[in-house]
């Protein structure tokens, strides 16, 4: 079948997280994507994540999957020639480097349009590629810290925290991805490719729903609030019998009345402290204190049975043991497993959206470190053996 990136080529220059994992996005959807590592260390990627198996990364064979794997030192100036070799039939081109150290190299993006106009040239870093604040290093915890999420997130008792994931890069990364296909888009109108400008900071400020305008328009700021959004009621987390944590919520009038009538109080939907939206916000504690009690009367596996029979948004709180043990986690094929050299079959997510004619795929995992130099060397520039077997000695592969 068919997938809807099959003919766009993909140029990826990036290291770690934000530009790699924009790579996987439009990888999972078919395109030819070439990673570009450097000789004998390549991505950092390769070494990152908490837990390793054989002491290889389990992160590289996902954030890296379907890409093909290219050392080249581009710090040398034939190395540089090859990128621009490349350059010529490559549609996206992604970088996360500070930014001017593409032009450095001789690589920014008006050297490289006067080889390819068609080129889109994605850039992810921390503030951009301009502004005061533009030449600074910015990893994704700055990013999340400026753009505003790490001071909302968290128990109001505790420092600002963070998500539990590098929430700031895949945000950019995500953000980048969409400028990308958006270019690409356009395109198709005007015949020339365009710079797709991906600061971390904003892709974070981008999903801070009404933060700026409640402070500029009302002085309201808003603060770490654990795990409630203030004045939406009920919509928590509360604990059963068997001591496991649920979480519902029913802060829309007609889903607050079904709970009622499943908690066996259906006066309270009626009630003027409850019965509307802004009410509920206005007694958070005490209407959560009051579903709290009920919720402990039930194991978890209850609840879920009561709440889902009167049609009431919940859900259990998953680790990876549960997700994998899912019924409809399998029904979906949320969770696939691939084939992997060292620990075997190894599960990762699938491809989301799933779109249904030209749906996305992982072809491979995570590859070897120059697994496709030669390939790529000979079947996209037509280098013969002897001309590759020089690049080798030379250093530059």
């Amino acid at each position: 079948m068919a997938t809807p990136l099959e003919d766009i080529r993909v140029l990826e220059m990036g290291v770690l997280l934000a530009g790699p994992f924009c790579g996987q996005l439009l990888a999972d959807f078919g395109a030819d994507l070439i990673k570009v590592e450097q000789p004998g260390v390549g991505d950092p990627m390769r070494d990152w994540g908490r837990e390793k198996s054989g002491g290889q990364s389990l992160w590289w064979p996902v954030v890296a999957r379907g890409k093909k794997s290219l050392t080249l030192d581009l710090r040398e100036e034939a190395g540089q020639e090859i990128i621009k070799e490349l350059i010529t039939d490559t549609d996206i081109l992604i970088e996360n480097f500070r930014p001017g150290t593409m032009e450095r190299w001789g690589m920014g993006y008006e050297d490289l349009a006067e080889i390819n106009p068609r080129l889109i040239m994605v850039r992810v870093t921390g503030f951009g590629q301009y502004g005061p604040y533009a030449s600074q290093p910015g990893y994704g915890s700055v990013g999340e810290a400026m753009g505003g999420l790490r001071y909302v997130v968290g128990d109001p008792s505790t420092p600002p925290s963070r998500m539990g994931i590098s929430i700031g890069d895949t945000l950019a990364a995500t953000f980048a991805c969409v400028g990308a296909l958006t270019a690409l888009h356009a395109r198709e109108r005007t015949g020339r490719g365009q710079v797709v400008d991906s600061a971390i900071y904003e892709a974070v400020l981008g999903v801070m729903e009404s933060l700026i305008p409640e402070y500029a328009v009302t002085g309201y700021v808003r603060e770490r609030t654990g795990s409630i959004i203030p004045n939406v009621a009920p919509s928590n987390v509360y604990p059963s019998k068997d001591g496991q944590m649920v979480l519902l919520a029913a802060n829309q009038d007609t889903v607050f009345g079904r709970l009622a009538e499943a908690m066996g109080r259906p006066e309270l939907a009626t009630d003027e402290r409850y019965s509307t939206h802004t009410a509920r916000g206005l007694r958070q504690q005490e209407l959560d204190d009051l579903i709290g009690e009920w919720t402990s009367e039930h194991t978890s596996a209850e609840l879920n049975e009561i709440l889902v029979e009167h049609a009431i948004p919940t859900g259990p709180i998953y680790r990876a043991p549960e997700m994998l043990d899912d019924a409809h986690f399998a029904a979906r094929n949320a969770i696939i497993e691939m084939t992997h050299p060292e620990p075997g079959e190894l599960p990762m997510q699938n491809v989301a959206p799933k779109l249904s004619d030209t749906p996305g795929e992982v072809r491979w995992v995570g590859p070897e470190l120059g697994q496709h130099t030669r390939e790529v060397l000979a079947d996209v520039l037509g280098k013969s053996d002897d001309e590759i077997d020089s690049l080798a000695e030379a250093g530059i592969i």
